[in-house]
């Protein structure tokens, strides 16, 4: 199935895969991008600092966000099936939703006030759970050991 019947998980794949390759470029751009994309000031001023550690987590999260990039496609069926494949979709799904679902309870905890970081950040990831949803959910059949 490497034709384009699974559009949504391409889609999925693409969302992950430039969150990805964000978050290396904020590696690069340095202080100003960690504060720029809400990393807050504590990750921005180590990063000024000279020190590892706001790189080291980026480069933690840009890998996750890549490992998820692949699971999309291997759910298109663009690259060879990854182990647990399922399970992952699902599993990357839901932290999506979740994350994207955290706004609720911060706005009704703050007096229906959040930061701006917080919002788009929301909606942003809000919109990659549903895209991963529809695609996982629209190829599920496809997705069980041995359907291909």
């Amino acid at each position: 199935m490497s034709d384009a019947r699974q559009p949504w998980l391409i889609a999925a794949a693409a969302l992950s895969g430039a969150a990805a390759l964000l978050h290396l470029a904020t590696i690069a751009g340095g202080p100003g991008w960690y504060r720029f994309l809400g990393a807050g000031e504590r990750m921005a001023r180590l990063a000024e600092a000279g020190s590892p550690r706001p790189a080291l987590i980026t480069l933690l999260i840009a890998s996750v966000l890549a490992i998820w990039s692949a699971y999309a496609l291997a759910g298109a069926g663009l690259i060879p099936r990854l182990p647990l494949l399922r399970t992952a979709l699902v599993t990357i799904t839901a932290v999506y939703l979740l994350r994207g679902l955290v706004l609720a309870p911060a706005l009704a905890m703050n007096g229906g006030r959040a930061s701006p970081f917080l919002w788009w950040s929301s909606l942003i990831v809000l919109a990659f759970g549903i895209t991963y949803a529809v695609g996982t959910f629209r190829a599920w059949p496809t997705l069980a050991a041995g359907a291909r």
